[in-house]
Order: C-alpha cells, then structure tokens, then sequence
C-alpha cells in the first residue's frame, strides 16, 4: 500500500507497508517508556508523612493513639553548639541558649497531648540531656542504646516500649533515620527539635506515623 502527498507541486509517496512493519516494535517501545517508571514509582517506598499543615488524618490518628498510650516518639535534640555560631547555653557540647525557647516550646505541645502516662530517655550526651530537661523537666541517666543505634534502633524502642504507655525518646538525627531504615522506609532530613511518630497499636506491626517539625506544631489541627 502506498499514500501519495503532494505539498506546492512536489510529489511523494510513502509505502505504508513498511510503517506497518514497524509498527508493532514501536508501540511495545512506548508501552516500554510508560510502565518502567510507573512501576518504580509504585515500588518505591512513600515518604515519611507531614503530620501537620492540614494533615488532619494523620494529627487525628496521632491524637488518637497518643491517648491511648500506642505511640513511640523520637525526639531530635534542639541546636546543637559545636555546628552554630550563636552562644552557647554551657559548653560547646551541649545546646545554644536561643534553642531553650524551642525545647520549651516544643514541650508544651507534648504538654498539651498529655504526659501523665509517658516514659522519658534521652541519650547519655549532653545536648539530648539539655534538651529533654527543657522540653520535659526530666534528664534520664542516659541510655546509650539511644546514641548507639544503628541496625537495632526499632528493636531496643520496641523493647522500652511499655504497653498502655507512650514512649518519648530524645535522641539525635541518626538514630531517627535508622528507625526509619528499620521500617524499611526513606530517610528524610528532619530540623533540631522534630518528632517522629512510630504507632505500636499492632506490636508485631509498628506503622510510621509521620513527623512534626518543631516549627509547625501550631498548623497541626485534629479540627
């Protein structure tokens, strides 16, 4: 078969046989191009979920396992020293003193959902001990399984979890990611002062919530 054009006198013809010969190969190409990504996209893991900024499933379900004393919280410590230029609370190994008002701040959040049934750990440095005194009027003797974290952070939160009650834990950026990597999800870059909430309502099954940056507690809403 043959298709004739002609385009300001001059003639051309295309042999339509030979389009149809290839035909096939090019729709399986395309098809091709389409579905590899979408199949990636598909298998990557989702992000971590914003629980705030109108999140109003996640901070409902937040709320509602907090009451229930189902969830685990990693808690970054606030501005570390030793990485800003601003004055230091006491030592170069601890806190700067504008990241006290953060940790109260954040604390009063945690106020606010309620603590009468929630246990406490911070790390043995001196920045999580300044933060978690800030933030919750309380500085454990430090545990080292919450510095020392990588391969077993799920695992010794789990083992700390008791049941009924929640279990806030002041640690530090890398042992946050390892929980993340724990439940085989990607890591993502929190602030000074996040919170990342891991809900225990099925033991066997711990589920990533998701975070609140120590800025937004205001946008979280169960309105």
């Amino acid at each position: 078969m043959e298709l004739r054009l002609s385009l300001f006198g001059i003639k051309r013809s295309i042999d339509l046989s030979r389009v149809a010969r290839y035909r096939n190969t090019v729709v399986v190409l395309a098809s091709a191009l389409l579905v590899i990504p979408l199949t990636v996209w598909l298998l990557h893991p989702a992000a971590v979920p914003d629980l705030a900024h109108g999140n109003l499933a996640g901070a409902r379900a937040l709320a509602t396992g907090w009451a229930k004393g189902d969830m685990i919280v990693l808690v970054r410590h606030v501005e570390r020293c030793d990485h800003s230029k601003a004055a230091c609370l006491s030592g170069d190994d601890g806190i700067t003193d504008r990241s006290r008002s953060v940790a109260v701040e954040v604390g009063a959040q945690f106020e606010q959902l309620g603590l009468n049934k929630a246990d406490i750990y911070n790390s043995p440095l001196m920045r999580t001990a300044q933060t978690s005194s800030y933030m919750f009027n309380k500085v454990g003797v430090g545990e080292d399984w919450l510095i020392n974290c990588k391969g077993t952070m799920l695992r010794d939160a789990l083992a700390h979890k008791v049941a009924g009650r929640n279990l806030i834990l002041v640690t530090h950026s890398e042992c946050m990611s390892q929980l993340e990597k724990d439940l085989k999800l990607p890591t993502s870059t929190l602030g000074y002062g996040a919170s990342l909430f891991i809900s225990t309502e099925t033991p066997q099954a711990p589920r990533m919530l998701g975070f609140i940056e120590a800025s937004d507690w205001r946008s979280v809403s169960t309105q």
